[in-house]
C-alpha cells in the first residue's frame, strides 16, 4: 500500500518545536549522566525533570536581544526551572547540543525518506511485472538500437533505486553520531561517560573524536546521497519526457479531467511533473555542493557552516520527500502505449536486427570486418531506398552466398532477441515476495 504523501511529516521534523524539544532532551540527559557522577544533586535533577520546558515565542524574543540561539533557549528554560537551572549545560558548549540534535533530526528525516524509497520500489516492481513483455525499441545516442521491453527499463530504475536505499541507510548510519565533549572536544569539564549516556539515549554513537563540532564530512556524505537520489529521479523524469515527445508518443503523464496544458494551445499535454522534477533535482545537487564547502573550517571550528545547514538540511530533505512522492505517483499512473511502441519498432523496417545478421555471417567464417561491411552496405541501401531490410538481405547475392532464407528470417525474431528478459528480471528482484511471476514464453514474433 502506497502512503498518501503529506509534507507535514517531514516539515514537522524541522519545526522549532521539534528542534528545541531535542535540545531539552539532551540537556536533561546530560544532567542525568552527571547526577550519576555526583555532579548534579538529586533534588536539582528532580526539579529539572519536573519543571523544564520552553515556549518558542519566548526563546525567539530572548534571541533578538542576546543574538545567540542556545543562550536564548537556556535562558527561557531556566526561567521555568528556577535556581536549580544552574546545573544545566555544565561543561557543555553550544555545539554539543546543536550537533547532537542535528544528527537526531537528520536520522529522523532519513527514516522518512527510506519509507518514500520503499514505496517507490513497490511501484517500480509492480509496473515492471506488468510490462515485462511490452516490446519497444532501445535507443543509444537517441537513435534506434535494438529491441528491449519497457519492463526492463522499469527494472533498471528499480535496481538503481534499491542502491539508493542502501546508500541512504549507510548515510544515516554515518550521520548518527553525537558529541558531548566540550569547547574543543577534550572533555575538559565533563567526562566521556556523559557523552556515552546522552548518545545512547539519543539513539546515536559517540563520535570517536571531535573538536568543537562533529566533522562535516559526515554531513557532506549525507547530502551527497540525497543528491544521488535526486539525480536518479531526474534520470527517470528525463526518460519520461522523451517518451512523451510527439514524435515518440510511447508513454505520457496522466492528464486529469479539466487539466490544461497551455494558455495558447488547447491541444497541449505537457510532461509538467517530469519537468518539475528535473528542475528540483538541480536544487538538491546544489545543496550537496554547499555541504562539501562546509567540510573545511577554521581550526577547531568556525560558524560559517551553521547558516548553510539551517537552509540545506530542511530544504533538501523536504524537497526530496516531495520529489519521491511525485515520481512515485507519476510512474504509478504513467500511461503506456504498446501499439505506438510496436509501430516505432518497425520504423527502420528491420534495421534494428542488423547485429544478428552480422553475427550469423561471422559464424559462417567471415571476419568481423567483412561481415560488418556486407551488412552495413545492405543497411544503407535500405535507408536510401526506404526498403524492407529483410527483403534487401534476401536479394543480396553476397549475403545469400552465406545465409539461407530461413537463417535470415530467424534473425528477425523478437522472442529470440528478448529470450533472457525473465532471467534479467529474476536477477534484479532476486526472489523477493513481490517479484513479478515468470511469464509464459510468448509466441515467436517477427518484424517484417
Amino acid at each position: 500500500m502506497i502512503r498518501r504523501y503529506s509534507r507535514k511529516a517531514m516539515a514537522a521534523v524541522w519545526e522549532p518545536e521539534n528542534r528545541f524539544r531535542k535540545w531539552l532532551q539532551i540537556e536533561i540527559w546530560a544532567c542525568e549522566a552527571m547526577a550519576k557522577e555526583g555532579r548534579v544533586p538529586a533534588f536539582a535533577l528532580q526539579a529539572i525533570r519536573k519543571k523544564a520546558g520552553f515556549d518558542v515565542a519566548r526563546i525567539e524574543a530572548i534571541e533578538k536581544v542576546v543574538k545567540h540561539d542556545v543562550i536564548a533557549f537556556l535562558t527561557a528554560v531556566s526561567e521555568r526551572i528556577g535556581p536549580e537551572a544552574r546545573y544545566l549545560h555544565l561543561g557543555l558548549t553550544s555545539s554539543d547540543v546543536l550537533d547532537t540534535s542535528l544528527a537526531m533530526l537528520m536520522v529522523e528525516a532519513a527514516a522518512i525518506l527510506e519509507n518514500d524509497l520503499k514505496d517507490f520500489l513497490q511501484v517500480l516492481k509492480r509496473r515492471a511485472g506488468e510490462h515485462r513483455r511490452t516490446f519497444m525499441i532501445g535507443r543509444t545516442h537517441g537513435m534506434h538500437a535494438e529491441p528491449i521491453t519497457f519492463g526492463l527499463i522499469l527494472a533498471l530504475w528499480y535496481a538503481e533505486t534499491e542502491r539508493n536505499l542502501e546508500r541512504l541507510g549507510r548515510a544515516k548510519e554515518r550521520i548518527a553520531y553525537g558529541k558531548i565533549s566540550g569547547a574543543v572536544g577534550t572533555y575538559a569539564h565533563l567526562s566521556p561517560a556523559v557523552e556515552a549516556y546522552v548518545c545512547k539515549k539519543a539513539g546515536l554513537q559517540p563520535a570517536p573524536i571531535s573538536n568543537q563540532i562533529i566533522q562535516r564530512d559526515r554531513h557532506a556524505e549525507y547530502f551527497l546521497t540525497l543528491a544521488l537520489i535526486a539525480s536518479t529521479i531526474e534520470k527517470i523524469a528525463l526518460e519520461i519526457r522523451h517518451l512523451q515527445r510527439t514524435e515518440v508518443a510511447e508513454a505520457e503523464e496522466p492528464f486529469s479531467e479539466g487539466q490544461k496544458g497551455s494558455s495558447a494551445m488547447p491541444h497541449k499535454r505537457n510532461p509538467i511533473a517530469a519537468e518539475n522534477l528535473t528542475g528540483l533535482s538541480r536544487v538538491v545537487r546544489s545543496n550537496a555542493w554547499a555541504a562539501l564547502e562546509n567540510v573545511a573550517l577554521w581550526h577547531e571550528r568556525d560558524i560559517s557552516h551553521s547558516s548553510v545547514e539551517r537552509i540545506i538540511a530542511p530544504d533538501s530533505t523536504i524537497l526530496l520527500d516531495f520529489m519521491l512522492a511525485r515520481i512515485t505517483q507519476l510512474v504509478d499512473h504513467l500511461v503506456i502505449y504498446p501499439h505506438t511502441m510496436d509501430a516505432n519498432l518497425k520504423i527502420t523496417r528491420g534495421l534494428i536486427f542488423s547485429e544478428g545478421i552480422m553475427l550469423k555471417l561471422i559464424q559462417k567464417g567471415l571476419s568481423r570486418e567483412q561481415a560488418y561491411a556486407l551488412v552495413q552496405k545492405a543497411a544503407f541501401r535500405t535507408l536510401q531506398g526506404k526498403k524492407d531490410f529483410q527483403r534487401v538481405l534476401l536479394q543480396d547475392r553476397s549475403i545469400r552466398g552465406y545465409l539461407q532464407p530461413r537463417e535470415i528470417q530467424d534473425c528477425f525474431d523478437l522472442s529470440h532477441s528478448l529470450r533472457y528478459v525473465d532471467e534479467i528480471l529474476r536477477r534484479v528482484f532476486h526472489g523477493k515476495d513481490h517479484a513479478p511471476q515468470r511469464p509464459q514464453r510468448s509466441p515467436r514474433q517477427k518484424i517484417k
